[in-house]
């Protein structure tokens, strides 16, 4: 809702007639064109003058300061925590929608909707999307009503894990190239090799090679962002014995997972074992992919979202209102120790 008020010119009782009578015109002209909403046209026939001189008159009264808009919108408050989002580093856009629910699901729903329509009003014929698996991407394409008629390319950016729906990039990809109207392409290598010498031979399979160049040369990547601290945390569905591993994760340091990296809350990647073995792009050549997306929502990834910030390593933040609370006053408490 827009609000605009007209106030009179001050110590108008000195002014000489024909500027009393200017500054009454001017007043009239701008109560009729801001309160009103009547037409420059309409005013210059209620008041008797030429349509050249109204438009005198509004300009001269805007640049004497006699009018003062204001906007009162129920997103306000949502535009302003994505202002101090940005303002905390490491992204450039941070996308934020009401919390509807208490039910993380609901909430997610939600985010994913947004990014969904983030990506609709983003993508072009011709671009490659690149993505990962996890309930963050999967709401992504939940989001996505369609189907659309678009010519663009899906790829994984990290290697397969099968299990649930959400955990199989492949799958993922697929429904989002299907609503998209694109074509998915398919990673046939595991999240994660025995070893890094495994990694590196996967890595050079001519199939496995091919996927991730069309990764690296994508124009856009849509990711989640995971916890690996809470008991819920999807990190644990990507690797069998990361369940039992759980004491090397907290000595390597681990706070969350970006591209099933795990990394420290500096967003610096850990010394751990699994990312040595890690069938992905590398952070470092995902840094180079024009627009990255994160989708992440929940009171347990406020903090995986600010190390993923602190380490810069994405564009664009889509999460919930009381998410992004957490974020801010994590933020702040940091910054007070």
């Amino acid at each position: 809702m827009t609000m605009a008020t007209a106030k009179t010119p001050s110590k108008v009782i000195s002014m000489p007639r024909e500027e009393l009578n200017t500054a009454r015109q001017m007043h009239q002209a701008l109560v009729m064109h801001f309160l009103e909403g009547l037409t420059q046209a309409q005013i210059a026939d209620r008041l008797g003058v030429s349509h050249a001189t109204v438009n005198r008159l509004i300009k001269r009264g805007r640049q004497l300061g006699l009018v003062e808009i204001k906007i009162k919108s129920p997103v306000e408050p949502l535009v302003e925590m994505e202002e101090r989002l940005v303002a905390l580093g490491g992204i450039s856009r941070a996308v934020v929608v009401p919390t509807v629910s208490e039910n993380k699901l609901t909430a997610l729903q939600a985010v994913g909707e947004a990014a969904a329509r983030l990506l609709l009003e983003t993508i072009a014929d011709g671009d490659t999307i690149c993505i990962t698996g996890g309930k963050g991407v999967s709401a992504v394409v939940a989001g996505l009503h369609g189907p659309h008629e678009l010519d663009v390319e899906i790829t994984p950016v990290t290697g397969l894990v099968q299990g649930k729906h959400y955990t199989d990039v492949n799958h993922v990809g697929a429904l989002m190239a299907e609503r998209l109207g694109g074509r998915a392409y398919q990673i046939h290598a595991p999240l994660f090799a025995d070893d890094a010498a495994e990694r590196a031979m996967l890595m050079k399979m001519r199939s496995v090679s091919d996927v991730f160049a069309k990764a690296r040369a994508a124009r856009i990547g849509v990711v989640g962002i995971g916890s690996i601290l809470s008991d819920d945390s999807s990190y644990y569905d990507l690797h069998p014995s990361s369940g039992t591993d759980r004491d090397a994760i907290g000595k390597s340091g681990a706070y969350c997972e970006l591209l099933a990296h795990l990394l420290d809350r500096e967003g610096r990647v850990c010394d751990y074992a699994l990312n040595r073995a890690l069938v992905s792009l590398t952070l470092d050549e995902f840094s180079q992919i024009p627009m990255k997306i994160g989708v992440a929502a929940g009171p347990n990834k406020a903090g995986p979202i600010l190390s993923v910030m602190k380490g810069g390593h994405l564009d664009t933040l889509v999460t919930d209102e009381a998410t992004a609370m957490r974020i801010i006053d994590m933020a702040a408490a940091e910054g007070g120790r």
